[in-house]
């Protein structure tokens, strides 16, 4: 065993190209095949070849909410540094997360409810300014409350990416989208994480 030298430039093409070995002759929807290798690029996980669902036609869905200068919010900050912002900028596009301001933390403690459900309220409220991409990967209660939303007629998102990770409710979470009109990119079982949810997002946005 020896480590071999690659220059910078190299590295992520030969790590797609051993990505599209490994995965030998697994055929994936155009489009499709470069978010599922990027999120096995992220992870060195190949087992999201298949637990990664995916909504009819939702990466085109995606690709135009951004074009549009969607939204994308975040529940966690770490998925909110990993996406990248400055090529988002060159659609008019944004990513935020509303889970560290201080006035949702006390809102949060106040009704004695998670900062991922009051963040998923902060994020109705923007879905009718322009498109809303909501890329959760850590947080099921986050799911929950979009459900509840979307039932109630509040939330209408451009594209959901249900990513989280863990053991609680997170499998169960997922489900409620399994079949959603709703467009939506879903990490089913108990992986995921903030990681793969930022990684989806990229995934998409360098396919325009």
């Amino acid at each position: 065993m020896s480590i071999e030298f690659w220059k910078p430039e190299e590295i992520e093409a030969e790590s797609f190209r051993r990505i599209s070995e490994e995965l030998g002759d697994r055929l994936f929807p155009a489009g499709v095949d470069l978010v599922v290798k990027r999120v096995i690029h992220t992870t060195a996980d190949f087992s999201f070849a298949d637990t990664l669902l995916f909504s009819e036609g939702v990466v085109e869905q995606g690709k135009e909410a951004i074009r549009q200068g969607a939204c994308i919010v975040t529940d966690t900050n770490m998925a909110l540094a990993g996406i990248n912002k400055a090529r988002l900028a060159g659609f008019g596009a944004t990513a935020r997360c509303f889970m560290a301001e201080a006035d949702v933390a006390a809102e949060a403690k106040e009704r004695g409810v998670t900062r991922a459900t009051v963040s998923m309220e902060r994020a109705a409220a923007l879905s009718a300014e322009r498109p809303l991409i909501l890329a959760i990967g850590n947080a099921p209660t986050a799911l929950v409350k979009i459900k509840e939303l979307m039932d109630a007629g509040q939330l209408k998102p451009a594209l959901l990416i249900a990513a989280p990770v863990g053991f609680v409710n997170v499998v169960e979470a997922k489900e409620l989208f399994v079949g959603s009109s709703t467009p939506h990119i879903i990490a089913r079982g108990r992986k995921g994480g903030s990681t793969v949810a930022a990684a989806i997002v990229n995934a998409i946005l360098y396919q325009i």
